[in-house]
């Protein structure tokens, strides 16, 4: 398996790796470092091989060097020829030349960006800036991306089977299976382009990165994907050979009797208060903002009790919500803890009154999305709100067997309060009724026992197809 992350959070490849590690398949999950550079990393887990190999960085001093500061290449060029004539060393000057030249055209370049650039800022107060974003995600992708697969692939064992986990792995799993007759799965844990920082591209940088994931994905020999929204889309979008289906579920799990309250002790909560938690990335289009001030105001009407809001996570926007438990509003009642392990997690959600769920309707990807938490929550017994979509709708108001939980307008936190309140104020035997509903839910249907039987039947395929082979 290859994946662009160093396999400690990722729930969904830890998961996929241990299973078929369990079934009897020889597992190697190829990973980064937790910073680019350093060394090479190997570890046992769960039955499985980790190894994390670095993402380079070389190219970024040739890049700060050369697009960066240009002329920085320009004084080091002069220093070239001035050597190479003094001692003779032809090859030196012309090197020297070349990279003069270089310098030159890209400082005539970069003032050319910069002028143009200035003027079309200057009606809507944006910096020009140089270099342009889309170039520096442009090289990113060349040499940080499809160098760490070069990489990755290179330091891989052999394998009748890679397995590239999102766009960023899929080309080190392409390129380990190269010349070997091996076979190529795809996980695409998102609809790839319409996910983070993809899904604000230009149209034509996201129509080529299109192509490039089509073309990809036709070379796999199957797709996997983590819910059927998404599969649909994908199906059109990709024509892959064969999709697979597998939701990114917890397997069954029950609370120890006796168990201490990791959430409230952490973040100093009384036995009594109940605790709203959100629990994932710290990132934006999560609705984390909003959440906030969805509770501010049901703290605000409450009288006789103080209602708590847990971060469980990591990610860019932690300072944001730090700053927002400094203030008077959230001292004392808004708490930012640090993300724990995922064998540890549902041990630590088990506890709050309410997981909350309120994605932004940002993108594509978020409007189908069905997010681990989703999952972990129901597995937990924790009642969920989350915002009117139509995947997670069709799962938390469930026809059938009953709701578990409530749903919301991300974009309104009195649409979000009004939804946790709905859960907290309900009577203690109606809400110990939707905590059994939650779980015997995730015994029923959602639960990794359930959904992983899709998994191995696929490599169970692959692999007596390579057999017959």
């Amino acid at each position: 398996m290859f994946v662009m992350n160093p396999v400690t959070y990722d729930s969904r490849v830890l998961r996929e790796a241990a299973t078929l590690a369990d079934a009897g398949h020889e597992v190697t999950v190829m990973g980064t470092t937790p910073e680019p550079g350093g060394t090479l990393e190997a570890e046992r887990v769960d039955g499985f091989t980790v190894i994390r190999v670095p993402r380079p960085i070389g190219w970024l001093d040739a890049w700060r060097r050369t697009i960066v500061s240009p002329w920085s290449l320009r004084r080091r060029s002069v220093g070239r020829i001035t050597s190479g004539v003094r001692e003779g060393r032809v090859g030196e000057v012309a090197r020297g030349a070349g990279a003069a030249l270089a310098s030159l055209v890209v400082s005539g370049i970069r003032r050319a960006w910069l002028a143009v650039a200035g003027r079309a800022a200057a009606s809507t107060a944006d910096a020009a800036a140089w270099p342009p974003e889309t170039l520096t995600f442009l090289a990113d992708w060349r040499f940080g991306i499809l160098g760490w697969a070069r990489a990755a692939a290179a330091e891989a064992p052999a394998a009748d089977i890679h397995h590239g986990h999102d766009l960023t792995g899929l080309p080190a799993a392409i390129a380990a299976a190269e010349g070997t007759g091996a076979r190529i799965v795809y996980d695409s844990h998102e609809i790839f382009l319409e996910s983070g920082r993809y899904a604000t591209r230009a149209r034509w940088l996201r129509w080529v990165f299109g192509r490039v994931e089509r073309r990809w994905s036709r070379r796999s020999d199957a797709l996997i994907t983590v819910n059927h929204a998404y599969a649909d889309v994908l199906r059109r979008r990709l024509r892959p050979r064969r999709t697979v289906v597998v939701h990114n579920c917890p397997p069954r799990w029950r609370r120890p009797d006796g168990a201490p309250d990791r959430l409230r002790e952490a973040a100093g909560i009384p036995a009594g208060d109940p605790v709203v938690l959100y629990h994932g990335v710290f990132t934006t289009g999560r609705g984390l903002e909003e959440l906030a001030a969805a509770c501010e105001a049901i703290a605000g009407r409450e009288a006789d009790r103080q209602v708590h809001l847990a971060y469980l996570g990591y990610g860019g926007q932690r300072p944001t919500l730090e700053r927002l438990a400094e203030e008077p509003s959230g001292a004392g009642r808004l708490h930012v803890l640090d993300a724990v392990p995922p064998s540890a997690l549902l041990d630590w959600i088990a506890t709050a009154n309410v997981d909350a769920i309120p994605l932004q309707r940002t993108s594509l990807n978020h409007w189908l999305c069905t997010p681990n938490k989703l999952f972990e929550s129901i597995a937990a017994g924790v009642p969920v709100v989350v915002s009117d979509f139509p995947e997670m709708r069709r799962i938390v108001l469930d026809e059938g067997a009953g709701p578990l939980g409530a749903v919301c307008d991300p974009a309104e936190p009195a649409s979000i309060a009004a939804a946790i309140r709905s859960i907290l104020d309900l009577p203690p035997d109606a809400l110990a009724t939707l905590r059994d509903r939650c779980r015997a839910a995730a015994d029923a249907r959602w639960n990794w026992e359930t959904e992983s039987q899709a998994l191995l039947a696929l490599y169970a395929e692959l692999s007596s197809g390579l057999s017959q082979g």
